[in-house]
């Protein structure tokens, strides 16, 4: 494995991370629609605090794909059509979850608003469900022949774990749209979150307890990488406990920062554990390893040059829009 393997490695572990940290207070907006919402006025609040964001944020998974294809275009190839129903799931959420958006404001019925909203938060709950499915399914590791093609029936893709991590993508990213409703919103709708967010931790701790037992059981995380796994999953459970004391000292920036840690150490555990895999097979033997699904060394280098360049530039511009919209979102109000 060359040093260029191993940076993509970890650059295509980075975008996934940037996109759940951000794209993830986007799905738990649209969830909280349906929880925390108790008018049109409301709902209008918690849409308006996304809105300036959450298409840009969308653009970190094409970047993530996109990495992947060039990079490692045989592990794109093999985990595109293993996956292939999820993946169309996934895509299936987001379309729906994306034009409600323009629907919504558009219709005038409350009927209309009511249905754009429902597609809002369906699409908001299903999109992290899915990607969870996805990336356990991932690491507990699937039926792949001698061709790298992943011969799964659909006890491969739907099992006590793969749901259990749905859930627990589902319920991270809840918190972290909760901790990011109660950074940019006043009145009620804040308040609500906070309250929301001091149980719903209590229940992500329950939860985290169950997805590392199934961890250590259903993958080989720890008999190949204990201390390194083990690290990753204290540190896990430390961000959560960081964001949770922010909730309930009322410290919003804590909650968001820690939270977003804690997807960052989710996805290095994920990636920690597939490592020196990309696709993990149930025989050892058929394991796709990054050795062997990367491009060449010239095109590695190329898109090394290319991502000196340009991620910067996006990343400029992705503070300069949180900057510019940084200001708390209000109800607000009709004159009559």
């Amino acid at each position: 494995m060359t040093s260029l393997q191993l940076l993509w490695f970890c650059l295509i572990g980075l975008l996934f991370s940037i996109f759940f940290i951000l794209e993830g207070f986007d799905y738990g907006v649209g969830m909280s629609v349906g929880l925390l919402a108790h008018s049109d006025a409301e709902r209008d609040q918690l849409i308006r605090t996304i809105g300036p964001h959450w298409d840009g944020n969308e653009v970190w998974l094409i970047t993530a794909g996109g990495a992947m294809f060039a990079s490692f275009p045989y592990w794109y190839a093999s985990l595109f059509s293993g996956f292939y129903i999820l993946l169309f799931l996934i895509l299936f959420s987001l379309i729906i979850r994306g034009v409600s958006f323009e629907f919504r404001s558009h219709v005038i019925s409350k009927a209309g608003k009511k249905l754009w909203e429902t597609a809002l938060i369906c699409g908001s709950l299903l999109t992290p469900f899915f990607f969870g499915m996805l990336f356990t399914d991932l690491v507990r590791g699937m039926p792949i022949n001698g061709h790298g093609d992943v011969m799964a029936s659909l006890g491969d893709y739907v099992n006590i774990f793969s749901i259990v991590g749905g859930v627990a993508i589902v319920v991270l990213c809840l918190l972290q749209g909760l901790n990011f409703i109660r950074l940019k919103t006043l009145g009620a709708v804040r308040e609500n979150a906070r309250k929301m967010a001091q149980w719903l931790y209590a229940v992500l701790f329950v939860g985290l307890v169950v997805y590392a037992g199934l961890l250590i059981f259903q993958t080989d995380f720890f008999s190949k990488r204990p201390l390194s796994s083990g690290l990753l999953v204290v540190a896990l459970v430390l961000a959560s406990a960081i964001a949770w004391f922010g909730v309930l000292k009322n410290r919003e920036w804590l909650s968001i920062i820690a939270s977003s840690c804690g997807w960052l150490f989710l996805v290095a555990l994920l990636f920690n554990g597939l490592f020196p895999r990309v696709m993990i097979g149930n025989e050892p033997a058929h394991s796709i390893l990054i050795k062997n699904a990367s491009s060449t060394e010239h095109t590695l280098g190329l898109m090394t040059i290319v991502a000196v360049i340009l991620v910067p530039i996006v990343l400029v511009y992705v503070i300069w829009s949180y900057y510019i919209f940084r200001h708390r979102v209000a109800v607000e109000k009709v004159v009559l």
